[in-house]
Protein backbone atom coordinates (compact mmCIF):
# COMPACT_ATOMS: atom_id res chain seq x y z
CA UNK A 1 0.00 0.00 0.00
CA UNK A 2 1.17 3.33 -0.63
CA UNK A 3 2.40 5.76 2.18
CA UNK A 4 -0.09 8.95 2.76
CA UNK A 5 1.45 11.93 1.34
CA UNK A 6 1.07 15.27 3.08
CA UNK A 7 1.98 18.93 2.64
CA UNK A 8 3.24 20.46 6.13
CA UNK A 9 0.85 23.72 4.95
CA UNK A 10 -2.16 21.44 5.14
CA UNK A 11 -1.31 19.62 7.86
CA UNK A 12 -0.76 23.00 10.26
CA UNK A 13 -4.08 24.24 8.82
CA UNK A 14 -5.57 20.41 9.81
CA UNK A 15 -4.60 20.44 13.01
CA UNK A 16 -6.01 24.08 13.56
CA UNK A 17 -2.35 26.04 14.17
CA UNK A 18 -3.63 28.25 11.65
CA UNK A 19 -7.39 29.68 10.14
CA UNK A 20 -6.34 28.94 6.49
CA UNK A 21 -4.67 27.29 4.63
CA UNK A 22 -3.17 30.31 2.68
CA UNK A 23 -1.75 31.82 6.13
CA UNK A 24 0.55 28.11 6.91
CA UNK A 25 1.79 28.57 3.19
CA UNK A 26 2.70 32.08 4.00
CA UNK A 27 3.58 31.78 6.99
CA UNK A 28 6.52 28.86 5.55
CA UNK A 29 7.13 31.24 2.95
CA UNK A 30 8.30 33.93 5.28
CA UNK A 31 10.27 31.33 7.91
CA UNK A 32 8.14 30.52 10.47
CA UNK A 33 7.64 27.25 10.22
CA UNK A 34 11.10 25.30 10.57
CA UNK A 35 12.58 21.66 11.34
CA UNK A 36 15.64 21.69 13.59
CA UNK A 37 16.12 25.41 13.14
CA UNK A 38 16.18 25.15 9.27
CA UNK A 39 12.72 27.04 7.57
CA UNK A 40 10.94 24.81 5.64
CA UNK A 41 8.94 25.13 2.21
CA UNK A 42 5.05 24.53 2.04
CA UNK A 43 5.61 22.17 0.20
CA UNK A 44 7.57 19.60 1.95
CA UNK A 45 6.16 16.55 3.40
CA UNK A 46 5.10 15.68 6.66
CA UNK A 47 6.79 12.42 8.66
CA UNK A 48 5.09 11.11 11.95
CA UNK A 49 8.06 11.81 14.48
CA UNK A 50 8.60 14.90 12.89
CA UNK A 51 9.47 18.28 15.44
CA UNK A 52 8.22 21.85 13.77
CA UNK A 53 8.94 25.38 15.63
CA UNK A 54 6.26 26.95 14.08
CA UNK A 55 5.31 31.14 15.09
CA UNK A 56 1.89 31.82 14.80
CA UNK A 57 1.12 35.50 15.06
CA UNK A 58 -0.16 34.28 19.24
CA UNK A 59 2.74 32.28 20.01
CA UNK A 60 5.16 30.42 19.61
CA UNK A 61 4.50 26.23 18.65
CA UNK A 62 6.87 23.50 19.04
CA UNK A 63 4.96 20.60 17.64
CA UNK A 64 5.92 16.51 17.31
CA UNK A 65 3.60 15.07 14.65
CA UNK A 66 1.78 11.56 15.55
CA UNK A 67 -0.50 11.21 12.81
CA UNK A 68 -1.50 12.08 9.57
CA UNK A 69 -4.67 15.11 9.14
CA UNK A 70 -5.70 15.01 6.08
CA UNK A 71 -9.03 17.29 6.46
CA UNK A 72 -9.91 20.04 9.30
CA UNK A 73 -11.64 18.41 12.61
CA UNK A 74 -12.95 19.55 15.71
CA UNK A 75 -10.46 21.14 17.95
CA UNK A 76 -10.80 18.10 20.05
CA UNK A 77 -10.29 15.75 17.25
CA UNK A 78 -7.18 17.75 15.84
CA UNK A 79 -5.21 18.08 19.13
CA UNK A 80 -4.69 13.96 19.26
CA UNK A 81 -2.52 14.06 15.80
CA UNK A 82 0.10 16.09 17.43
CA UNK A 83 1.96 16.35 20.98
CA UNK A 84 2.73 20.15 22.01
CA UNK A 85 6.44 20.22 23.01
CA UNK A 86 6.65 24.20 23.94
CA UNK A 87 9.23 24.47 26.23
CA UNK A 88 7.86 25.77 29.49
CA UNK A 89 9.56 29.34 29.29
CA UNK A 90 7.42 30.00 26.16
CA UNK A 91 4.02 29.14 27.95
CA UNK A 92 5.26 31.35 30.84
CA UNK A 93 5.75 34.37 28.65
CA UNK A 94 2.48 33.75 26.51
CA UNK A 95 0.55 33.52 30.11
CA UNK A 96 2.42 37.04 31.07
CA UNK A 97 1.21 38.99 27.80
CA UNK A 98 -2.34 37.18 28.29
CA UNK A 99 -2.95 38.93 31.51
CA UNK A 100 -2.26 42.14 30.09
CA UNK A 101 -4.15 41.58 26.87
CA UNK A 102 -7.53 43.93 26.46
CA UNK A 103 -10.14 42.43 25.37
CA UNK A 104 -11.63 45.03 23.13
CA UNK A 105 -14.71 45.35 25.48
CA UNK A 106 -16.05 48.62 26.30
CA UNK A 107 -15.86 49.16 30.56
CA UNK A 108 -19.47 49.66 31.59
CA UNK A 109 -20.02 53.98 32.25
CA UNK A 110 -16.60 54.37 30.32
CA UNK A 111 -15.35 55.28 26.68
CA UNK A 112 -17.07 55.24 23.43
CA UNK A 113 -21.27 55.63 24.02
CA UNK A 114 -23.63 52.91 23.00
CA UNK A 115 -26.02 53.33 20.51
CA UNK A 116 -28.98 54.34 23.57
CA UNK A 117 -27.19 56.29 25.45
CA UNK A 118 -26.02 58.33 22.08
CA UNK A 119 -29.69 58.83 20.98
CA UNK A 120 -30.37 59.76 24.43
CA UNK A 121 -27.57 62.52 24.22
CA UNK A 122 -29.11 63.70 21.15
CA UNK A 123 -32.35 64.03 22.43
CA UNK A 124 -31.13 66.08 25.32
CA UNK A 125 -28.89 68.01 23.27
CA UNK A 126 -31.27 68.79 20.06
CA UNK A 127 -35.07 67.73 21.28
CA UNK A 128 -36.57 69.21 18.33
CA UNK A 129 -34.73 66.86 16.05
CA UNK A 130 -35.99 63.08 15.25
CA UNK A 131 -33.70 61.00 13.51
Amino acid sequence: MEKEKLRIDKYLWAIRLFKTRSQAGDACDKGRVKIGGVPVKASRMVVIGDVYEVKTEARKWVVRVTGLLLTRKAYTEAVLYYTDETPEEELAAIQFNAASFQTGKRLSKIGRPTKKERRDLGDFMDPGVKE
